[in-house]
Formats: C-alpha cells, structure tokens, sequence
C-alpha cells in the first residue's frame, strides 16, 4: 500500500467532472464518461496515450506517494490530514491553462502562485514523518531521469525530487509525447474539452489522500478534506513552522 496527498476535489467539481472524463477514470470509484475524442486519432490511440496518468487519477502532487514508515498507521494519517484541513485556509489562484510540459501535456499555471507553492511544501513537510525512506530501486529509477545535485538531495531527504524551490505545479493530461503531430491533436482537444474551467481564478479549498492497494494498480481517493482553517499557508510555511527541516541536510 502508497499513499499520496494531492492536489484534488469532489467529484462534481467541474475541474475534476472534466479531468475523469478526459482520462476516462474517476478515482472515487467510477468511470470516466463522455471522453473527447481529439480529431484524427481513434479512441484506442487516445486511451493509449492517457494510460500513465489514468493510473494515478486526476491530480496535482503535492506530497509524492510514500510507504508508510515503521510505527504509524493509516488512522494516524488520516487525523493528521483532518487536523490540518483544519488549520489550513482555502486559497485562490489565477487559474490553469493546458501547457506543455515538456514531452507532456498539462495543466499548470501560466504564472507564479506563490500560494500553491507555499501549501506544497507545507505538504511535503506536513507529512514527512509518516513518510518511509525510499527503497534503492526507487531511488534509482527516479535518478534516470538525470537529476541536477540538488533534485537528488531532496530526492533522498524528501522522497521526490520537484519539491520547494524546484516544485512547478501540474495536472498530468498525458503520457510522454514523442510524435509532434499527436502532441498538437491532444493539446487542441484539451484546449476544447477544458475551456469551461480554464484561464479563470479558481478557490483551492480542499485536498486528497489518495492510496495504491499494491504497487502497479490504480490511486483511488480514500478522502477528499476540505480546507476549514484560518491560517493562510504563506503565512504557516516560514522557517519557525517547520517540524522538518532536511533542505539544507
């Protein structure tokens, strides 16, 4: 069993509503309905080039999965994810927009958000300690991805190397594209199947627990936590609030 915080809503929530239908699974148990269908590709091909983030759910990460460490549990993790819902306010971005992200295509924002950046690592510190130590195949696996010195030292002190300075926020909307022309047909059938929900401020008020039963199978959400607090998290990620503090370990 993994576990993962990450950046999600209900159901019905019109970003979450399209994220399922375009990735054609709902991690809270359903299916995706009503797919797109980008122009000259066949459903088949577009299943195909969804199958990576399908098996995770629509999602941003905030805190990668881990293994649960030695002497915590799922209960203990749950009430710490209650109590700080509780702490924590809702917050507002400008918005996201359908991006390439390297060979990927996603959702992110055009422009820095300070306070998504700031409930990120708030997250990553967060739930550290019930974070097991990566195992050396995963430790390894990550480091094909030819990570700078400083994505490693947050790799083996943090568990994902995308943390704090190196963090950029992403909705995964697609498998590595290597063919110019299918990464054209999926980034405009995006552009189309997200227009409801894209370029317009949005309130983050809520996040999610999802979990993997083993390794290989589907994240589903265990919790969606609404964020009910009075404590912006700009104002909690300072250095005096930190319970951990490994970035300059």
């Amino acid at each position: 069993m993994r576990y993962a915080i990450y950046f999600a809503a209900d159901a019905d929530d019109t970003l979450m509503r399209l994220g399922n239908a375009w990735l054609g699974r709902d991690p809270l148990g359903g299916e995706g309905a009503g797919r797109p269908r980008p122009a000259g590709m066949d459903a088949a091909r577009f299943h195909d080039l969804t199958a990576s983030p399908r098996r995770y759910g629509f999602h941003g990460t905030l805190k990668a999965p881990f293994h649960l460490k030695p002497g915590v549990d799922e209960a203990g993790l749950v009430t710490a994810c209650r109590n700080f819902a509780s702490e924590i306010a809702p917050f507002r971005i400008a918005g996201l927009n359908v991006n390439r992200l390297g060979k990927f295509l996603a959702l992110t924002p055009d422009r820095s958000e300070p306070g998504l950046a700031a409930f990120a690592a708030l997250c990553v510190r967060q739930f550290e300690p019930f974070r097991a130590p990566l195992s050396e195949a995963d430790l390894e696996r990550r480091r094909q991805s030819k990570l700078t010195p400083k994505q490693d030292t947050y790799l083996t002190g943090w568990g994902y190397p995308y943390i704090f300075d190196e963090f950029r926020f992403h909705m995964t909307l697609s498998n590595k594209l290597d063919d110019e022309d299918e990464a054209n047909a999926l980034a405009a059938a995006a552009q189309s199947h997200f227009s409801e929900v894209t370029g317009r401020e949005r309130l983050c008020g809520s996040f999610a627990l999802y979990q993997e039963p083993e390794r290989g199978a589907p994240f589903d959400v265990h919790t969606v936590f609404q964020l009910t607090g009075t404590t912006p998290a700009r104002s909690a990620e300072t250095p005096s609030a930190r319970p951990i503090d490994r970035e300059n370990a």
